[in-house]
């Protein structure tokens, strides 16, 4: 009936739902609870914050996002690139690599998890298979790979010289070493804010700490010449489950000085 409303119980699937938005929601509540609203906090105390707030059940990624004074409209003004983060990103990394001879023989070397070339490409393509974190290609396999663009490019996976996941021969071995170690890329969107992972909840706060200022140098390394006014507009750092924590970009610019 028209204008009749129904009073969810605990037994109707509209209550049992409410039931679970309200058990996350209290949490959620508790944790926000321990973040000052509208406080931009300086480094050193985000990050001894961020680790009371990683208390879910599994070990949390602890993520950044950063607002840049940039327009990615323009192509001079479109950041991308990879750092390598001094402690790592908490997590094991699949590697794949394409790459035949010497180059093939590097990347096993150096612990890539996949490597092969034709077979490889013809594996993704006939059984869509994915499961690899990132992707190493030698440059003379670059025009086969190049097949693989619209499998892999939305997924972010397409090797790219930009981010130094294209390289010579010489460099495979040390690109993937880089890579299991922690090397992460990374793109900015549409709204000019740049995502990314920087470790794990589990990991100190000191190494959490160190991990965002490499990746913040590298950002103000990559500022375009084109760019006006503030280039750091906001940053802001959470676990997977958590609040965010709003930073003092001055003093994140300030403390990524010395990386």
């Amino acid at each position: 009936m028209i204008g009749t409303s129904i009073t969810p119980t605990a037994q109707t699937p509209l209550g049992k739902l409410v039931n679970i938005m309200s058990k996350r929601g209290k949490r959620y509540a508790a944790l926000a609870s321990e973040v000052v609203q509208d406080k931009k906090y300086n480094t050193e105390d985000a990050f001894q914050l961020i680790k009371k707030l990683g208390s879910a059940k599994f070990d949390e990624s602890v993520d950044v996002a950063v607002r840049l004074g940039v327009n990615p409209r323009h192509a001079d003004q479109m950041i991308r690139g990879a750092c390598s983060l001094p402690h790592g990103t908490g997590k094991g990394v699949r590697v794949l690599v394409f790459a035949q001879g010497e180059g093939a023989a590097a990347a096993t070397s150096a612990g890539a998890d996949f490597v092969g070339a034709e077979d490889l490409i013809k594996k993704i393509q006939s059984e869509n298979w994915l499961d690899f974190d990132k992707v190493v290609s030698t440059r003379s396999m670059m025009p086969k790979v190049a097949r693989l663009g619209r499998l892999l490019g939305p997924r972010g996976l397409m090797p790219n010289p930009k981010i130094g996941t294209v390289v010579d021969d010489a460099k495979v071995g040390e690109t993937v070493a880089s890579l299991k170690r922690g090397k992460i890329d990374f793109r900015v969107e549409k709204a000019g804010v740049i995502h990314a992972s920087i470790g794990k909840a589990s990991m100190e706060s000191s190494q959490l700490r160190d991990n965002f200022l490499t990746l913040i140098a590298t950002l103000v390394r990559l500022k375009p010449s084109t760019a006006k006014g503030t280039y750091l507009r906001s940053i802001s750092i959470s676990t997977t489950m958590s609040p965010g924590i709003r930073i003092d970009s001055m003093d994140a610019h300030r403390s990524s000085e010395r990386f």
